[in-house]
């Protein structure tokens, strides 16, 4: 029978762990056996005595009596205060969790009806969406004939699987079409004067499907591989899974194009039902938050960043009060993205076609460097880059700090494919910024060694992420993509 909670305390006080000198009374008293339906009535943590039941309030009353005599001791163990540095990560801290998330409501609300009340409702559906982008049919048009580039992949997979092509005829088409995949939509995007946002999204999408063919291609030459030494007599134990030997079918090439991963396998794990209910709500959260970030790039950040100079030409204190000023709206434009994008949007993705494995990110917002945050913010990305370029490269022969800047020299110039050709601007800013991740990775691991404390690795982590990466990012491409607008009206 389990005492009530405070019952309980008192017991684990006053156990066998407690002082041998102990008066016995103080001691709680054990309840004689009883029956099945005895012990049901009085579940909640009833006590007998003298062969009968004491209504479990009594019970509690009478302990708490006992407890707390003035001979009973006070203080019995060594014991840290909550909030010190040897216990604060041991607590539970959903109490302050709650209170922020209260004032950061109340916070904002009222300086978002200061700005509504000072400025009016800002929001244009011009910036987004025009009537030229609607009418830009060859991004459209780019954008449904993708799918022919992973039915070319099946077809070159099917012809090495029937040996009508060579090994290295069908790496040759595979070249082709990853290639073509990728340049395709950029030559379309720079021909056609679209709206970004247009452009962003075909890019995004192109640059998808190359690290799925990548994979699609990368793991059905490893099958083979692992076939021809499994034929040969070659000994791989439980590393080689039989149902990851199958060969490519229709089927599995649309499953992997429309699942959320970047990482093809013949099969994967499976849920067993789709929640309707469940997804209409995800729906709902993911329009709601969509909405939410354009508000707030409507009515705050295009003001602040129309009042700005070019953060490399204009007075420096005046782009360091820029730069503070986007930090916040820029910072809650990320965090819904990332919400409505990776928790959201991937979710619902799985849930729809049944898609077990949902890590699709890690909790990067405890990452001590900014290695850390690379490693778990996107999952997806992470394992494709482990799995297809990094532990390659480590296979053949290249150093840890080589395969770490091929990693990230890829990542970089993916970066600068999707915002770049959409802005139509080559200046290299997104590529410089994934790069200078790299002397980050080792500043940040040599401060938090340094220090040995959780909190300054992760304190520094957020100050280069959100208060000067961003914004800087935000100020640049934005004055550029003014800049070109207004000598293509000349």
């Amino acid at each position: 029978m389990a005492p009530p909670p405070s019952v309980a305390a008192a017991s684990d006080r006053t156990g066998p762990g407690a002082d041998a000198g102990e008066p016995s009374s103080l001691r709680l008293r054990r309840a004689p056996s009883a029956d099945a339906g005895d012990l049901a009535d009085y579940s909640s943590g009833g006590r007998w005595e003298n062969g009968e039941p004491q209504p479990p309030q009594e019970q509690q009353q009478q302990e708490e009596m006992l407890y707390y005599r003035a001979s009973a001791p006070a203080h019995r163990h060594v014991k840290e205060s909550p909030l010190s540095s040897d216990a604060i990560f041991r607590q539970s801290h959903a109490g302050l969790l709650n209170l922020c998330i209260v004032v950061l409501i109340a916070v904002n609300s009222g300086l978002i009806i200061e700005n509504l009340m000072k400025y009016g409702l800002l929001i244009r559906a011009g910036f987004w969406l025009s009537a030229r982008s609607l009418g830009d049919w060859p991004l459209l048009m780019c954008c449904l004939t993708l799918p022919v580039f992973p039915l070319v992949a099946l077809v070159a997979e099917k012809l090495i699987r029937r040996k009508l092509i060579g090994e290295h005829v069908v790496i040759l088409l595979h070249i082709i079409i990853t290639t073509s995949v990728i340049v395709y939509p950029v030559v379309v995007t720079l021909k056609c004067d679209s709206a970004v946002l247009s452009g962003f999204v075909l890019m995004f999408l192109a640059s998808i499907m190359w690290m799925k063919l990548v994979s699609y291609a990368h793991t059905n030459y490893d099958i083979r591989v692992l076939s021809k030494s499994t034929e040969k007599g070659a000994a791989y134990g439980n590393y080689v899974d039989p149902e990851s030997m199958k060969d490519p079918t229709f089927k599995s090439l649309v499953y992997f194009m429309l699942a959320p991963t970047l990482c093809y396998q013949p099969t994967y794990p499976r849920t067993t039902c789709i929640r309707k209910g469940w997804v209409t709500r995800q729906l709902i959260k993911c329009l709601a938050f969509t909405g939410l970030m354009g508000f707030i790039i409507e009515q705050y950040i295009n003001p602040i960043v129309k009042n700005s100079k070019h953060p490399l030409k204009g007075n420096f204190l005046n782009a360091i009060e820029r730069v503070l000023k986007l930090s916040v709206p820029t910072l809650y434009v990320w965090l819904c993205m990332f919400y409505c994008f990776f928790h959201l949007w991937l979710n619902i993705l799985a849930e729809l076609l049944c898609f077990g494995d949902r890590e699709f990110y890690k909790d990067w917002w405890n990452a001590k460097t900014v290695e850390e945050y690379w490693r778990m913010w996107n999952m997806p990305v992470h394992k494709w880059i482990i799995r297809h370029i990094y532990f390659p490269c480590i296979r053949k022969g290249f150093s840890r700090g080589v395969a770490i800047l091929i990693s990230f020299l890829v990542s970089a110039v993916f970066h600068e494919i999707c915002i770049a050709v959409p802005c139509h601007i080559f200046k290299f800013w997104a590529f410089s910024g994934i790069m200078f991740q790299i002397p980050l990775v080792f500043v940040t691991r040599y401060l938090q060694a340094t220090f040995k404390n959780i909190m300054v690795g992760n304190m520094i982590f957020w100050f280069f992420f959100s208060i000067v990466g961003q914004p800087i990012c935000v100020l640049l491409y934005y004055h550029d993509v003014m800049n070109r607008q207004t000598q293509a009206s000349r």
